[in-house]
């Protein structure tokens, strides 16, 4: 396969999703679409990359040139569609960070939100080897994947269609959009999702999310802005 740019699509299916961007302390809210930190994230752990390692440098400047799509997919119900929903747990954790550095040893209350009925197709447009190296991890991955937090497993293969072509899992990177698409979302028509796009350049935009990983290092952990717009689905013609 060539080195041109190509596409890969990723389906994003469990019982429990949490995509935070904004909270890194006692209250973890998540968004309403997966962020890119999250993708970069359980594409390193597939590689098998420690945080904060040379390996894992490497490849996240690669992927901060990947160009991400994130499709809402809905989910039908017995009779109707199933609403996405905010489920908000807390639990009590050890070993927190003081505002001074020092660690806290005692409990400390965290309250956290997680997506209830989501379901989500990724589409990650990029270098056709960088890609091909995703998907044979994300086929075999040395650590594992999840939904934003370790949480949240997949209910089903983040890849799809890898079943028909797991002796084969390069040919799941395609060279057209609508072949990649059609993974996600069948012979449906894009403009009938949801969607929030990686623009090229601000004036294209209409929000700045901080999700673009520099590092997960633990001590250190850095995101970049990126520039978003999000594309409302239009209602279906009968």
């Amino acid at each position: 396969m060539s080195s041109e740019k190509c596409f890969l699509a990723l389906r994003l299916e469990g019982p429990l999703q949490s995509w935070g961007f904004d909270s890194q302390y006692n209250r973890r809210n998540t968004g309403l679409m997966p962020t890119k930190s999250a993708i970069a994230g359980m594409c390193c752990a597939a590689l098998g990359m420690p945080r904060g390692g040379d390996k894992e440098e490497v490849f996240l400047a690669l992927f901060g040139a990947v160009r991400m799509t994130a499709i809402a997919i809905p989910r039908n119900g017995v009779k109707k569609e199933l609403l996405v929903r905010r489920l908000q747990d807390y639990h009590t954790v050890q070993n927190t960070r003081r505002a001074s550095g020092a660690i806290n040893n005692d409990c400390v209350l965290t309250h956290r939100q997680y997506l209830t009925d989501a379901d989500f197709g990724v589409l990650l447009e990029g270098n056709a080897v960088l890609l091909g190296e995703i998907a044979s991890a994300l086929a075999d991955p040395k650590w594992g994947v999840w939904l934003g937090r370790k949480t949240c497993i997949p209910s089903a293969p983040v890849l799809p269609g890898l079943k028909g072509h797991f002796n084969n899992v390069l040919r799941l990177v395609k060279e057209n959009q609508e072949d990649a698409l059609r993974l996600l979302i069948g012979d449906g028509q894009l403009e009938f999702f949801t969607r929030q796009v990686e623009v090229e350049n601000f004036a294209e935009g209409q929000d700045t999310i901080p999700d673009a990983p520099v590092s997960f290092a633990t001590e250190r952990r850095l995101f970049a802005p990126r520039r978003v717009r999000t594309l409302q689905r239009e209602p279906l013609k009968i």
